[in-house]
Protein backbone atom coordinates (compact mmCIF):
# COMPACT_ATOMS: atom_id res chain seq x y z
CA UNK A 1 0.00 0.00 0.00
CA UNK A 2 1.39 3.53 -0.81
CA UNK A 3 2.12 5.68 1.88
CA UNK A 4 0.13 8.82 1.91
CA UNK A 5 1.70 11.92 1.31
CA UNK A 6 2.34 14.30 4.36
CA UNK A 7 0.89 18.14 4.48
CA UNK A 8 2.12 20.65 7.35
CA UNK A 9 -0.56 23.85 7.76
CA UNK A 10 0.95 26.51 9.64
CA UNK A 11 -1.92 28.11 10.61
CA UNK A 12 -5.54 27.61 10.88
CA UNK A 13 -7.57 30.11 9.64
CA UNK A 14 -9.73 29.74 7.12
CA UNK A 15 -7.64 29.30 3.94
CA UNK A 16 -5.41 27.05 6.19
CA UNK A 17 -8.33 24.84 6.90
CA UNK A 18 -9.66 25.10 3.41
CA UNK A 19 -6.77 23.85 2.24
CA UNK A 20 -6.18 21.02 5.01
CA UNK A 21 -9.58 19.67 3.76
CA UNK A 22 -9.18 19.52 0.06
CA UNK A 23 -5.74 18.34 0.77
CA UNK A 24 -7.21 15.56 3.32
CA UNK A 25 -10.44 14.77 0.44
CA UNK A 26 -7.22 13.88 -2.53
CA UNK A 27 -5.72 11.29 0.48
CA UNK A 28 -3.48 13.68 2.21
CA UNK A 29 -1.96 13.31 5.37
CA UNK A 30 -2.92 16.30 6.81
CA UNK A 31 -1.59 18.38 9.82
CA UNK A 32 -2.85 22.19 11.25
CA UNK A 33 -0.46 23.63 13.56
CA UNK A 34 -2.19 26.86 15.21
CA UNK A 35 -0.61 28.95 17.43
CA UNK A 36 -3.41 30.18 18.78
CA UNK A 37 -5.50 28.14 22.25
CA UNK A 38 -8.35 27.75 19.61
CA UNK A 39 -9.68 27.79 16.08
CA UNK A 40 -11.51 31.07 17.19
CA UNK A 41 -11.08 33.23 14.21
CA UNK A 42 -10.01 36.76 14.05
CA UNK A 43 -12.67 39.04 13.29
CA UNK A 44 -16.48 39.39 12.97
CA UNK A 45 -18.42 38.09 10.00
CA UNK A 46 -16.98 37.25 6.05
CA UNK A 47 -18.70 37.78 2.72
CA UNK A 48 -18.36 35.18 0.45
CA UNK A 49 -18.92 36.31 -3.21
CA UNK A 50 -19.47 33.42 -6.03
CA UNK A 51 -16.07 32.39 -6.34
CA UNK A 52 -15.26 31.79 -3.49
CA UNK A 53 -18.54 29.91 -2.54
CA UNK A 54 -17.71 27.54 -6.42
CA UNK A 55 -14.67 26.83 -4.24
CA UNK A 56 -16.74 25.84 -1.57
CA UNK A 57 -18.77 23.53 -3.44
CA UNK A 58 -15.55 21.54 -4.47
CA UNK A 59 -15.14 20.53 -0.59
CA UNK A 60 -19.19 19.73 -0.69
CA UNK A 61 -19.83 22.36 1.72
CA UNK A 62 -20.69 25.31 -0.80
CA UNK A 63 -25.10 24.54 -0.69
CA UNK A 64 -24.54 23.81 3.46
CA UNK A 65 -22.58 27.62 3.69
CA UNK A 66 -25.32 28.96 1.10
CA UNK A 67 -28.17 27.99 3.51
CA UNK A 68 -26.59 29.28 6.94
CA UNK A 69 -25.72 32.44 5.40
CA UNK A 70 -27.53 35.58 4.83
CA UNK A 71 -27.88 35.99 1.23
CA UNK A 72 -26.88 40.46 0.39
CA UNK A 73 -30.15 41.40 -0.40
CA UNK A 74 -31.28 44.99 -1.50
CA UNK A 75 -29.74 48.07 -0.96
CA UNK A 76 -26.65 49.68 -1.97
CA UNK A 77 -23.77 53.17 -1.53
CA UNK A 78 -25.14 55.71 0.78
CA UNK A 79 -23.73 59.06 2.32
CA UNK A 80 -23.52 60.01 6.18
CA UNK A 81 -26.70 61.94 5.08
CA UNK A 82 -28.39 59.34 4.21
CA UNK A 83 -28.86 59.52 0.73
CA UNK A 84 -28.16 56.74 -1.95
CA UNK A 85 -26.10 57.14 -3.92
CA UNK A 86 -26.45 53.56 -5.92
CA UNK A 87 -28.52 50.41 -5.08
CA UNK A 88 -27.80 47.00 -5.33
CA UNK A 89 -29.27 44.05 -7.31
CA UNK A 90 -28.55 41.12 -5.79
CA UNK A 91 -30.47 39.40 -8.76
CA UNK A 92 -28.49 40.88 -11.21
CA UNK A 93 -25.44 40.29 -9.15
CA UNK A 94 -26.60 36.41 -9.24
CA UNK A 95 -27.25 36.34 -12.95
CA UNK A 96 -24.04 37.86 -13.55
CA UNK A 97 -21.75 36.07 -11.91
CA UNK A 98 -24.05 32.39 -11.43
CA UNK A 99 -24.73 32.62 -7.78
CA UNK A 100 -25.23 35.19 -4.40
CA UNK A 101 -22.88 37.23 -2.26
CA UNK A 102 -23.72 36.17 1.15
CA UNK A 103 -22.15 37.16 4.37
CA UNK A 104 -21.63 34.92 7.54
CA UNK A 105 -20.00 34.42 10.85
CA UNK A 106 -16.51 33.49 10.88
CA UNK A 107 -16.45 31.36 13.33
CA UNK A 108 -19.30 29.70 11.06
CA UNK A 109 -17.45 28.94 8.21
CA UNK A 110 -13.76 27.93 10.40
CA UNK A 111 -16.39 25.45 12.47
CA UNK A 112 -17.41 24.07 9.30
CA UNK A 113 -14.29 23.52 7.45
CA UNK A 114 -12.63 22.37 10.85
CA UNK A 115 -15.73 19.55 10.87
CA UNK A 116 -14.33 18.00 7.57
CA UNK A 117 -11.15 16.74 9.00
CA UNK A 118 -10.30 13.97 11.26
CA UNK A 119 -10.37 14.19 14.52
CA UNK A 120 -6.62 14.84 15.76
CA UNK A 121 -5.41 17.15 12.70
CA UNK A 122 -5.76 20.53 14.20
CA UNK A 123 -3.11 21.20 16.73
CA UNK A 124 -3.67 24.21 19.12
CA UNK A 125 -1.51 26.22 21.10
CA UNK A 126 1.26 24.88 18.49
CA UNK A 127 3.26 27.97 17.44
CA UNK A 128 5.92 26.08 14.26
CA UNK A 129 8.75 27.38 12.53
CA UNK A 130 9.93 26.59 9.45
CA UNK A 131 13.12 24.91 9.93
CA UNK A 132 14.12 23.79 6.38
CA UNK A 133 11.25 24.09 2.65
CA UNK A 134 13.00 20.97 1.63
CA UNK A 135 13.99 20.22 -1.97
CA UNK A 136 13.68 18.25 -4.53
CA UNK A 137 15.26 15.08 -2.84
CA UNK A 138 14.66 15.83 0.63
CA UNK A 139 11.41 16.89 2.66
CA UNK A 140 10.53 20.48 4.56
CA UNK A 141 11.19 20.53 8.18
CA UNK A 142 8.90 22.31 10.73
CA UNK A 143 9.95 22.96 14.28
CA UNK A 144 7.09 22.59 16.71
CA UNK A 145 6.61 21.54 20.42
CA UNK A 146 10.62 20.52 21.00
CA UNK A 147 10.16 18.24 17.97
CA UNK A 148 11.07 18.29 14.16
CA UNK A 149 8.45 17.44 11.84
CA UNK A 150 9.01 16.31 7.80
CA UNK A 151 6.60 16.89 5.06
CA UNK A 152 6.41 16.36 1.24
CA UNK A 153 4.60 19.80 1.29
CA UNK A 154 4.36 22.96 3.85
CA UNK A 155 1.63 25.65 3.39
CA UNK A 156 2.47 28.92 5.24
CA UNK A 157 -1.16 30.17 5.73
CA UNK A 158 -0.17 32.04 9.03
CA UNK A 159 -1.28 35.51 7.77
CA UNK A 160 -0.11 38.71 6.95
CA UNK A 161 2.49 38.78 8.99
CA UNK A 162 4.17 35.33 8.06
CA UNK A 163 7.11 34.08 9.70
CA UNK A 164 6.82 31.56 6.57
CA UNK A 165 6.81 34.29 4.16
CA UNK A 166 10.01 35.86 5.75
CA UNK A 167 11.64 32.93 6.34
CA UNK A 168 11.15 32.12 2.43
CA UNK A 169 11.97 35.44 1.03
CA UNK A 170 13.99 37.49 3.87
CA UNK A 171 14.76 40.56 1.26
CA UNK A 172 11.23 41.08 0.60
CA UNK A 173 9.94 44.10 2.65
CA UNK A 174 6.91 42.35 3.98
CA UNK A 175 3.31 44.00 4.33
CA UNK A 176 3.28 47.50 4.53
CA UNK A 177 0.39 49.79 6.26
CA UNK A 178 -2.44 50.96 4.12
CA UNK A 179 -2.53 54.00 5.58
CA UNK A 180 -6.18 53.20 7.33
CA UNK A 181 -7.45 51.41 10.18
CA UNK A 182 -10.83 49.45 10.69
CA UNK A 183 -13.39 48.41 13.25
CA UNK A 184 -15.69 45.50 13.61
CA UNK A 185 -18.99 44.66 15.43
CA UNK A 186 -20.86 41.65 15.21
CA UNK A 187 -24.23 42.36 18.06
CA UNK A 188 -27.58 41.82 18.30
CA UNK A 189 -29.48 44.98 17.87
CA UNK A 190 -32.85 44.86 19.07
CA UNK A 191 -35.86 46.03 16.73
CA UNK A 192 -33.05 46.87 13.85
CA UNK A 193 -34.90 46.93 10.53
CA UNK A 194 -32.92 48.16 7.67
CA UNK A 195 -31.78 47.41 4.16
CA UNK A 196 -27.81 46.58 3.86
CA UNK A 197 -25.32 49.56 2.90
CA UNK A 198 -22.11 51.09 2.93
CA UNK A 199 -21.40 54.61 3.79
CA UNK A 200 -18.80 56.55 2.10
CA UNK A 201 -17.52 59.76 3.73
CA UNK A 202 -14.45 61.93 3.92
CA UNK A 203 -11.62 59.26 4.96
CA UNK A 204 -14.35 56.98 6.38
CA UNK A 205 -16.77 54.40 5.45
CA UNK A 206 -19.38 52.17 7.47
CA UNK A 207 -21.89 48.97 6.76
CA UNK A 208 -23.90 47.41 8.01
CA UNK A 209 -25.49 43.84 7.14
CA UNK A 210 -27.91 41.71 9.20
CA UNK A 211 -27.20 38.38 9.48
CA UNK A 212 -29.29 35.23 9.25
CA UNK A 213 -29.01 34.31 12.58
CA UNK A 214 -30.64 37.54 13.69
CA UNK A 215 -27.49 39.77 14.66
CA UNK A 216 -25.74 42.76 12.97
CA UNK A 217 -22.57 42.76 11.02
CA UNK A 218 -20.84 46.39 11.47
CA UNK A 219 -17.81 47.27 10.05
CA UNK A 220 -15.84 51.12 9.76
CA UNK A 221 -12.90 52.29 8.37
CA UNK A 222 -10.88 55.70 8.73
CA UNK A 223 -7.95 57.13 7.52
CA UNK A 224 -5.40 57.53 10.58
CA UNK A 225 -1.91 56.88 11.57
CA UNK A 226 -0.52 53.50 11.85
CA UNK A 227 -0.90 52.25 15.70
CA UNK A 228 -3.32 55.21 17.07
CA UNK A 229 -5.69 53.97 19.49
CA UNK A 230 -8.10 55.57 21.73
CA UNK A 231 -7.60 57.70 24.28
CA UNK A 232 -10.35 55.91 25.92
CA UNK A 233 -12.29 52.93 24.37
CA UNK A 234 -12.94 52.23 20.57
CA UNK A 235 -16.45 52.44 21.11
CA UNK A 236 -16.15 55.91 22.14
CA UNK A 237 -13.54 56.62 19.03
CA UNK A 238 -16.83 55.29 16.70
CA UNK A 239 -19.24 57.66 18.55
CA UNK A 240 -17.19 60.59 18.05
CA UNK A 241 -16.54 59.25 14.32
CA UNK A 242 -19.81 58.22 13.10
CA UNK A 243 -22.60 58.97 16.09
CA UNK A 244 -24.69 61.39 13.56
CA UNK A 245 -24.06 59.29 10.73
CA UNK A 246 -27.79 58.21 9.37
CA UNK A 247 -29.71 54.94 10.75
CA UNK A 248 -28.97 52.78 11.37
CA UNK A 249 -25.35 53.27 12.43
CA UNK A 250 -26.75 55.25 15.46
CA UNK A 251 -29.02 52.58 16.67
CA UNK A 252 -25.82 50.27 16.17
CA UNK A 253 -23.19 52.61 18.41
CA UNK A 254 -25.82 52.58 21.19
CA UNK A 255 -26.70 48.04 21.62
CA UNK A 256 -22.62 48.15 21.25
CA UNK A 257 -20.24 47.65 24.31
CA UNK A 258 -16.97 48.69 24.27
CA UNK A 259 -15.60 45.43 24.30
CA UNK A 260 -17.78 44.48 21.29
CA UNK A 261 -15.69 46.61 19.22
CA UNK A 262 -12.70 44.91 17.15
CA UNK A 263 -9.95 47.55 15.91
CA UNK A 264 -6.66 46.72 13.31
CA UNK A 265 -4.86 48.43 11.15
CA UNK A 266 -4.75 47.69 7.71
CA UNK A 267 -1.59 46.28 6.04
CA UNK A 268 -0.89 45.01 2.72
CA UNK A 269 1.56 43.57 -0.09
CA UNK A 270 2.39 46.59 -2.11
CA UNK A 271 5.11 44.74 -3.59
CA UNK A 272 3.81 41.20 -5.02
CA UNK A 273 6.34 38.14 -4.41
CA UNK A 274 8.43 36.62 -6.50
CA UNK A 275 6.95 32.99 -6.38
CA UNK A 276 4.44 31.68 -4.03
CA UNK A 277 6.47 28.77 -3.55
CA UNK A 278 10.18 28.01 -2.54
CA UNK A 279 11.54 24.28 -2.08
CA UNK A 280 8.47 22.31 -0.85
CA UNK A 281 6.74 25.39 1.02
CA UNK A 282 3.90 27.63 -0.54
CA UNK A 283 2.22 30.45 0.81
CA UNK A 284 -1.46 30.65 0.35
CA UNK A 285 -3.99 33.76 2.03
CA UNK A 286 -2.21 37.14 3.86
CA UNK A 287 0.90 35.71 3.70
CA UNK A 288 0.92 35.39 0.02
CA UNK A 289 -1.09 38.86 -1.10
CA UNK A 290 -2.34 40.60 1.79
CA UNK A 291 -4.78 43.17 0.21
CA UNK A 292 -6.98 46.30 1.39
CA UNK A 293 -10.76 44.70 2.32
CA UNK A 294 -11.98 47.15 0.05
CA UNK A 295 -13.25 44.36 -2.45
CA UNK A 296 -14.03 42.28 0.26
CA UNK A 297 -11.71 39.40 -1.21
CA UNK A 298 -9.30 38.25 1.15
CA UNK A 299 -10.89 35.51 2.24
CA UNK A 300 -12.06 34.71 -1.12
CA UNK A 301 -8.77 34.30 -2.20
CA UNK A 302 -7.16 32.49 0.35
CA UNK A 303 -10.22 29.95 0.18
CA UNK A 304 -9.01 30.03 -3.95
CA UNK A 305 -5.73 29.41 -3.04
CA UNK A 306 -6.59 26.61 -1.00
CA UNK A 307 -8.60 24.68 -3.28
CA UNK A 308 -5.97 24.98 -6.34
CA UNK A 309 -3.07 24.61 -4.37
CA UNK A 310 -4.65 21.02 -3.24
CA UNK A 311 -5.44 20.57 -7.29
CA UNK A 312 -1.68 20.90 -7.93
CA UNK A 313 -0.67 18.74 -5.13
CA UNK A 314 3.28 18.64 -4.79
CA UNK A 315 3.64 20.58 -8.26
CA UNK A 316 4.11 24.24 -6.78
CA UNK A 317 5.18 25.84 -9.79
CA UNK A 318 2.00 25.32 -11.49
CA UNK A 319 0.31 26.27 -7.83
CA UNK A 320 2.63 30.25 -8.24
CA UNK A 321 1.53 30.30 -11.97
CA UNK A 322 -2.16 29.77 -11.27
CA UNK A 323 -1.91 32.28 -8.08
CA UNK A 324 0.44 35.17 -8.51
CA UNK A 325 -0.53 36.94 -11.46
CA UNK A 326 -4.60 36.38 -10.66
CA UNK A 327 -4.11 37.83 -6.86
CA UNK A 328 -1.74 40.23 -8.24
CA UNK A 329 -4.41 42.32 -10.21
CA UNK A 330 -7.19 41.90 -7.49
CA UNK A 331 -5.04 43.94 -4.81
CA UNK A 332 -3.81 46.09 -7.40
CA UNK A 333 -7.92 46.68 -7.50
CA UNK A 334 -8.45 46.65 -4.29
CA UNK A 335 -6.11 49.58 -3.63
CA UNK A 336 -7.04 51.95 -6.25
CA UNK A 337 -10.53 50.85 -4.58
CA UNK A 338 -9.57 51.97 -1.00
CA UNK A 339 -8.32 55.02 -2.81
CA UNK A 340 -11.60 56.41 -4.41
CA UNK A 341 -13.70 55.19 -0.87
CA UNK A 342 -11.18 56.58 1.67
CA UNK A 343 -10.64 59.92 -0.53
CA UNK A 344 -10.47 62.79 1.84
CA UNK A 345 -10.40 65.92 0.69
CA UNK A 346 -14.03 67.72 0.19
CA UNK A 347 -13.72 68.51 -3.66
CA UNK A 348 -12.40 64.79 -4.37
CA UNK A 349 -15.19 63.11 -2.10
CA UNK A 350 -17.85 65.53 -4.43
CA UNK A 351 -16.47 64.42 -7.36
CA UNK A 352 -15.99 60.78 -6.48
CA UNK A 353 -19.82 61.01 -5.14
CA UNK A 354 -21.73 62.82 -8.17
CA UNK A 355 -19.97 60.59 -10.60
CA UNK A 356 -21.07 57.12 -8.49
CA UNK A 357 -24.59 58.69 -8.54
CA UNK A 358 -24.60 59.63 -12.06
CA UNK A 359 -23.33 56.32 -13.13
CA UNK A 360 -25.35 54.17 -11.11
CA UNK A 361 -28.49 56.46 -12.85
CA UNK A 362 -27.39 55.97 -16.21
CA UNK A 363 -26.47 52.49 -16.40
CA UNK A 364 -26.52 50.54 -13.04
CA UNK A 365 -25.39 47.42 -14.34
CA UNK A 366 -21.81 49.07 -15.14
CA UNK A 367 -21.07 49.34 -11.10
CA UNK A 368 -20.89 45.52 -11.46
CA UNK A 369 -18.34 45.21 -14.17
CA UNK A 370 -15.50 45.80 -11.81
CA UNK A 371 -16.14 41.91 -9.90
CA UNK A 372 -15.50 40.97 -13.94
CA UNK A 373 -12.80 38.55 -13.97
CA UNK A 374 -13.12 38.29 -9.92
CA UNK A 375 -16.37 36.68 -8.73
CA UNK A 376 -16.58 34.58 -12.10
CA UNK A 377 -14.05 32.43 -11.50
CA UNK A 378 -14.23 28.47 -11.49
CA UNK A 379 -11.99 25.94 -9.83
CA UNK A 380 -9.92 23.87 -11.87
CA UNK A 381 -11.34 20.76 -11.33
CA UNK A 382 -15.05 19.62 -10.96
CA UNK A 383 -16.82 19.45 -7.85
CA UNK A 384 -16.39 15.77 -5.69
CA UNK A 385 -13.18 15.22 -8.40
CA UNK A 386 -11.20 13.92 -6.15
CA UNK A 387 -8.47 12.52 -8.12
CA UNK A 388 -8.18 15.81 -10.09
CA UNK A 389 -5.07 17.21 -8.09
CA UNK A 390 -1.55 15.39 -8.70
CA UNK A 391 0.99 14.69 -6.10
Amino acid sequence: MTKAARALVIGGGIGGLTAAAALHRRGWEVTVLERAPSLEPVGAAISLAPNALRALDTLGIGDEIRDLAAWQGEGGLRTPGGRWLARSDPEALAARFGGPLVLLPRTTLVGRLAALLPPGTVRTASPATLADPGGTHRPAQVAVDNEVLEADLVIGADGVNSRVRAALFPAHPGAVYAGFTTWRLLIPVPGARFASHETWGRGHIWGTHPLKDGRVYAYAAATAPAGHRAPDDEKAELLRRYGDWHDPVPAVLAAARPEDVLRHDVHHIADPLPAFHSGRVALLGDAAHAMPPTLGQGGNQAVEDAVVLAHHGAGLAAYTEARLPRTTGIARQAVRAARLNMAGGRAAVAVRDTAVAALAKAAPTLLLRSFDGIADWRPPYASGDVNAGQR
